[in-house]
Order: structure tokens, then sequence, then C-alpha cells
């Protein structure tokens, strides 16, 4: 998408501040950016992506909720034009839509409590407010609220590029609250100002919001008047994006699903992975390409593509994008990312023995975090034996006779990889023993571990005289 009309494209991402940056909020934003950076490519030089803290929730906001949103995005890639602007500091311009509703006969106060409106509709076949104070002339108190005065005939239309016309008859749309008794507005009327205010004229944002833009229509046509002046003169169009599902097809939850960035940065997942995957998630190409950097995205990016279908996140396959960008990083850049994992781990680090290493395990793991817990034993005085896997070796035939033979070969050997895997062949050829069973002992008194990388080329890194004391010490499970 170029325009709309022939105006310059105007995008948003409006995040609340209540948690970390969520996967799908991440990927609405890069929607939102893509569209918005495409158009620039195409000639349409003065569109914006704009970002807008919503941060109207003074119970449940917090700074650093701000601060995880705004570094996660730039984590990602994710810049914007015009921003960070901030809900709590726009009160004077919701009060002042609030006033003009009132005061032109679109809303009205209403003094009833929760439990008025429940018991009035208890066993009503249409739950929700039921208009009790539309007409009674309630005056503005302290414990009252404006409501907006829905339209009683006709129907609401949205125009979905995602979902084309939706609509809703309006006798089924509430008249819902728009400002609290303490005069903070709500959510529908905050947006639909601020999106007036900023001449937004592109709203792309996720399915949940559906709901709620029947009721901004309605706010954008009352509003109209008071705003005659601004560049913002149409209603927006809007395009909804398909909901992220788990593996059941519920929808992703906070309390059950992994789904902050935060989360997947500190695992050592790759921005431009992370990217890519989003990207995919209701989107495609329309060819059989899934890996595109960033620069391919926006050029190749097509809200109108965007399915309705919601999308699985799928972690694996996450997970599989992430190795695949790792094993293209060179290997001064995968050793300059892994280094604060190391730390993180604890591990002291030794270069020398890292550097025999990190071709080998790049090409081996599929995010930074696996990194160290691949070659800990490198750096450790001794490794801590797995008990399954040692109880599999004791029960191995054979194994006390690799361990032997091992240590004598390799006590006398070149330290060299393809010299030990030539011993280590010698060994399986005189035990008649394929090669992957005879490593598997060795393996164990080294690493700790049954899997693990390449084992010549960790002998190597490890080094003789504590590849020796590990076997001898692993003789001891014999005794």
């Amino acid at each position: 998408m170029d325009s709309i009309g022939d105006k310059p494209v105007r995008v948003r991402f409006a995040p609340s501040p209540t948690g970390y940056l969520h996967v799908g909020g991440a990927r609405t934003a890069l929607y939102n950016f893509l569209v918005a950076r495409k158009a620039k490519l195409n000639g349409d030089e003065k569109a914006s992506f704009i970002l807008r803290i919503e941060d109207t929730d003074a119970e449940r906001n917090r700074p650093e909720w701000t601060e995880g949103i705004i570094s996660s995005l730039k984590w990602l890639g994710i810049d914007w034009d015009e921003g960070p602007y901030f809900q709590s500091q726009r009160s004077d311009l919701y009060a002042k839509a609030a006033d003009f509703l009132f005061n032109s006969g679109n809303a009205y106060w209403c003094s009833c409590t929760r439990e008025d409106v429940d018991s009035r509709t208890k066993g009503s076949a249409t739950p929700g407010y039921d208009r009790y104070c539309r007409e009674r002339g309630v005056a503005k108190s302290q414990n009252s609220v404006l409501r907006f005065k829905v339209p009683l005939n006709g129907s609401t239309t949205v125009n979905d590029l995602v979902r084309g016309a939706v609509n809703v008859e309006n006798k089924n749309i509430e008249d819902f609250v728009i400002q609290k008794s303490d005069g903070s507005p709500l959510f529908v009327l905050a947006n639909v100002v601020d999106d007036i205010d900023l001449s937004i004229n592109l709203v792309i944002r996720g399915e949940e919001h559906l709901p709620n833009t029947f009721k901004m229509a309605l706010i954008f046509d009352a509003l109209r008047a008071l705003y005659s002046n601004s560049e913002a003169t149409d209603s927006p169009t809007y395009a909804h994006l398909p909901l992220l599902v788990n593996e059941k097809r519920q929808k992703l939850s906070k309390r059950r699903d992994r789904v902050a960035v935060e989360d997947f940065k500190e695992q050592g997942f790759l921005p431009q992975a992370m990217i890519n995957y989003l990207a995919l998630l209701g989107w495609g190409p329309g060819d059989d390409r899934e890996f595109m950097s960033l620069d391919e995205l926006t050029e190749l990016f097509e809200l109108e593509k965007v399915n309705k279908a919601p999308a699985f996140f799928d972690e694996k396959k996450l997970r599989h994008f992430n190795g695949v960008y790792i094993r293209n990083l060179s290997d001064e850049v995968f050793s300059e990312l892994s280094m604060p994992f190391f730390d993180k781990a604890g591990l002291r680090f030794d270069l020398e023995k890292w550097k025999i290493m990190v071709s080998v395990v790049k090409e081996r793991v599929e995010t930074l975090d696996d990194v160290p817990k691949m070659v800990d034993f490198l750096f450790l005085e001794s490794v801590e034996i797995d008990e399954n896997s040692k109880a599999k070796v004791l029960n191995q035939e054979k194994s006390a006779e690799i361990l032997f033979l091992a240590r004598e070969s390799f006590g006398k050997a070149t330290w060299d990889t393809d010299v030990l895997k030539n011993q280590m062949l010698a060994i399986c050829e005189k035990l008649d023993l394929k090669l992957g069973k005879a490593q598997a002992p060795v393996r164990l008194a080294i690493t700790g571990r049954l899997i693990g990388p390449p084992l010549f080329e960790a002998l190597v890194a490890l080094g003789r005289d504590a590849t020796i004391r590990r076997l001898t010490s692993a003789l001891e499970w014999f005794k």
C-alpha cells in the first residue's frame, strides 16, 4: 500500500505498558513499520510510523514496562518516525472531546452502578447496559460516568483490509462509557482522539480490537465537527491481524505461554531471526521463500495478502529459524554475541579452547543460550556426570575396556583431531565395535553427557592432561 487516497501513509503502534512486549504486539509493530517503510520506498516521502504509549491506566502501568517495550522494539530493529507520544500527557485533549460530545448531545451522564445494571438486566437476553439514564438528565457528579449515546437505528460498517466489510446493527452496541467518574478517558475515546490529532489514516492492529472498532467509528463521526480543521477528515482505514495461537490452537496467553519478546532475547534468539519469523505469522511473499532480511520484507510485504486464519506461533520453528541465522554468522560475530551467555553461566572463559570449538558449536546450536551448555565441560575442573547416562554406560558391554584403551592410546598420541580419531577407530577394530558405540563412554567421561559437540575436537580443546585425568576418574566407576 503506497498511500491512503492522496495523503501520506500515517500508521501507529500503540502499546499499553502493562507488561512486557508480547510477540503479537511485536508483529503488529513490524507490520506497521513495513507498511510505512514500503510507502517511502515507493515515493511517499512523508509516510510515517508513529509510536504512541497508551498509559492512561495508572494502576497497571509501570515505567519499566514502557522502557522494556521501547528497548525491545529497538532490539528488533523497528524504529519510528514520530514519538513516543504518551497519553498520560494528553489529558486536555480527551477532556475537550468528552465535553464536546456531551454538549453536542452525543453523550450523557450515568449514575448507575454495576449492581444497578445487573439487577435490572438479570435474565435478559441482551446483557449489558440498558440505557437507563439515557433520557434522565443525570448531572455530572463524583459518582457518574459519561456514556456515548449510540444511535438506536441503522448500522455501523467497518471496511477492513483483511476481513472486508464488517457490519453491526447499532441496537446491538450498548451505550458505552467514554469517561470515568474521575475524569480519565476510556480506551475508546483516547484512542480516537489521538488518531484524529495525529492524522492516523491506517490502523493496523490485532483481531481482538475489532469489536471496539464500531464504537470508535461512531465516536469519530460524532467528533467530526470538533476537528473540522484537522487533516483527519475521514475515519481511518482498518486492518485487523489474525490471532496468534499455540499448538493447541488456543490464543497465546501470558499466563500459559512464553510470549514476551524480552524472554526470547534473554534466551539468545537473534533479532533478525525473530523479525523474519514474526513477519510470516499471517503473511507470506507468495512463493516458497521463508528466509528474508528486513530490507527484503520491506520490499515484499503487502498488507492485502495478510490472511484471516489464526497463525500458529511455533517455537520449534522459531528455534530452527534462529539456528539458520546463527550458522550464517561469521565466527567472530558469533563469538562476540556468545560472550554474555558465558558470563551469565558463570564460566571461566578460555579463548584458546573456544577458538578450537567455535566453528563446530556454531553449526549445532539453535540459540546463543545453548552455547555455554554445549561446551561448559571445557571450562570446568571436573564435570558432573549425568546419572542416567552413567547407568547406560555401566550396562554397556566393553565400556571399561574402551575407557582403558582410550586412556592408554590417547596418552601417547599426537594431540590432533585426526590422530585421535584414528586411535579411536583402532579401538573399535580391536573390540569389534562401531565408532558411535565406542565413543559413548569416552564422551560421558569427558563432557558428563552422551550428547554434545564432535568428540575429537572436544578432546583437542580440553587438552591431553585433563582428558587423561577424566578418563582415569571414569574407570573408577567399574571398581
